[in-house]
């Protein structure tokens, strides 16, 4: 039997990704408690993402949405990760309150930052130990988000999935 990378680098990207979600699901917590959601975007629902993305762009002016929306749709697949918003109940004052209750709605436990970012880290070591390309995008989260793909979940982040000859999420033009 003969096989071409190129008949099953889809597949093998996906496998990964998949690794990647268990990757960021067993990250370790701040305080042990799993707040995190994870999911992977794929196909058609890329496109819904980049339109969401060119909509965010177009109410904010913030350009980079554009860019990225195109950018996006270079990716083989998009693991998604959020964290839902639940107070630790360590009054240890990282949020910049003194305790957990006198926090204003808006303002997120720390912990939880730290939580996300621990599963993002986690996630990308995972791509980067298979060779596969990632970038680390807070427009497709922030879109995501809106979307309320992942429910409730706050401070999503994207990280794009690619395998090609050059890494796709890097060296990108602005979008005028």
């Amino acid at each position: 039997m003969i096989v071409n990378e190129r008949d099953c680098r889809h597949e093998q990207v996906l496998h990964i990704a998949r690794q990647m979600m268990t990757a960021a699901r067993t990250a370790p917590k701040g305080k042990g408690v799993d707040i995190i959601e994870v999911i992977m975007v794929s196909g058609d629902d890329l496109k819904v993402l980049s339109e969401k993305m060119i909509s965010i762009a177009d109410e904010t002016g913030l350009n980079f949405f554009y860019r990225d929306a195109e950018n996006i749709l270079q990716a083989e697949c998009i693991i998604l990760i959020g964290t839902i918003d639940q107070a630790q109940g360590l009054n240890c004052g990282h949020c910049g309150f003194a305790t957990c209750a006198s926090r204003t709605e808006g303002v997120p436990c720390e912990i939880n930052s730290v939580d996300v970012g621990i599963a993002i880290g986690s996630a990308c070591a995972t791509a980067a130990d298979h060779r596969v390309d990632t970038r680390v995008m807070f427009s497709a989260g922030l879109a995501a988000q809106q979307l309320k793909w992942l429910g409730e979940c706050k401070q999503v982040y994207a990280i794009p999935v690619s395998a090609s000859s050059k890494n796709p999420f890097f060296d990108r033009k602005p979008k005028q």
